[in-house]
């Protein structure tokens, strides 16, 4: 049985990150584990794959009466032969995870199958649903009663198809959940980013309040929009991964690789820490900045013992030491005696005043 994941407590500080391997294992063990290897390498959190069956997720006839769509166009093969090629052996996944564990990432899969949603069980850190299943009220239910995590993908949905799956599975399964915004489309044209609609992470948060966990699956190119979704608050990212983008295969081309991949986990590590805790305060960087920047009160002319302090007698100028009076309260201090006398040029100081 593999550990139970706590996304709460994993995402607290840092962002997760889910390669998804899907269909790039392009039929081979010996591929699939070496994905493995180098999203582990790059700096993924886990890996994850796609388990179904051709005659369970696809309908020959149905696809071969219709007319192609969407990325589809650009395939060679039927789409029945397609997902028949990229299906996974359900006999893998003890390799699968052990391989995982030897480079210390989780191992995850979306099971597109009733059948499959047990027989991963024992392997998998947390299931994850595919936005096309959003709908499939029978695998939401049956996923939800194994009492794993779950991360739910909303790509192709309306906001009502999100709360009645989040209500279902929520229903028979208290853990929180991980919910992505997604946009389901796998053409990798630049122009999905005026699709990708990150502002819905806002309607999920003010919806969903504490009951979710933010995530984004994305399939649009680079990670700009990931770097959007983090700063918004996404704790969870999916991204398609490969060796390499010129192989062919459905997923390939639109994937990451290791350096892309790589790049992205680097630049999130620096927004993390760009975030901070969102108090607003002097920064510890910026306390030598706050002397030098503002501006101090010094003395336009020499004044006498017990000579009282006017505007005329005050220069704003730069730099503001620690010591000096708070020139934006200057009102308190107009009219109060001096202490002894000063020379011009001098920081009007408390100390320097009488109460």
């Amino acid at each position: 049985m593999t550990k139970k994941l706590n996304f709460e407590k994993l995402t607290k500080n840092k962002t997760y990150f889910i390669a998804d391997i899907g269909a790039n294992h392009d039929g081979s063990l010996a591929r699939a584990k070496k994905l493995i290897r180098l999203c582990a390498l790059a700096g993924a959190n886990a890996a994850k794959f796609q388990h179904f069956k051709a005659e369970t997720i696809v309908s020959d006839y149905g696809f071969k009466k219709m007319k192609r769509l969407s990325h589809q166009k650009k395939w060679k093969k039927s789409v029945f032969e397609v997902y028949k090629k990229a299906s996974i052996n359900s006999e893998w996944n003890s390799s699968l995870l052990r391989e995982c564990k030897k480079y210390k990432i989780d191992y995850m899969t979306s099971p597109y199958d009733l059948g499959y949603v047990e027989d991963v069980k024992n392997y998998i850190s947390a299931y994850k649903i595919g936005s096309g299943d959003i709908t499939w009220k029978k695998i939401l239910i049956k996923i939800a009663k194994q009492k794993k995590p779950i991360i739910l993908a909303t790509g192709a949905s309306a906001f009502n198809d999100v709360k009645k799956a989040v209500k279902t599975i929520q229903k028979f399964n208290k853990t929180k959940l991980v919910l992505m915004q997604c946009n389901t489309n796998y053409t990798n044209s630049i122009n999905n980013f005026s699709y990708l609609n990150l502002n819905v992470l806002k309607q999920y948060e003010i919806f969903f309040k504490n009951k979710v966990i933010l995530g984004l699956s994305d399939h649009t190119p680079g990670h700009q929009s990931v770097m959007g979704a983090v700063s918004m608050g996404a704790k969870v990212i999916e991204k398609h991964f490969t060796d390499s983008n010129h192989r062919n295969g459905p997923d390939h081309k639109f994937a990451m690789n290791p350096k892309t991949w790589l790049q992205m986990v680097k630049d999130v590590r620096l927004l993390e820490k760009s975030l901070g805790d969102g108090e607003k305060k002097i920064e510890k960087n910026e306390e030598q900045s706050v002397i030098i920047q503002r501006r101090g009160a010094w003395l336009k002319k020499n004044v006498l013992k017990g000579e009282r302090l006017t505007e005329k007698m005050i220069d704003y100028l730069r730099p503001s030491p620690k010591n000096s009076i708070d020139i934006f309260e200057i009102k308190k201090f107009l009219g109060k005696k001096f202490k002894n006398s000063k020379k011009k040029n001098s920081l009007i100081t408390n100390k320097c005043l009488m109460k």
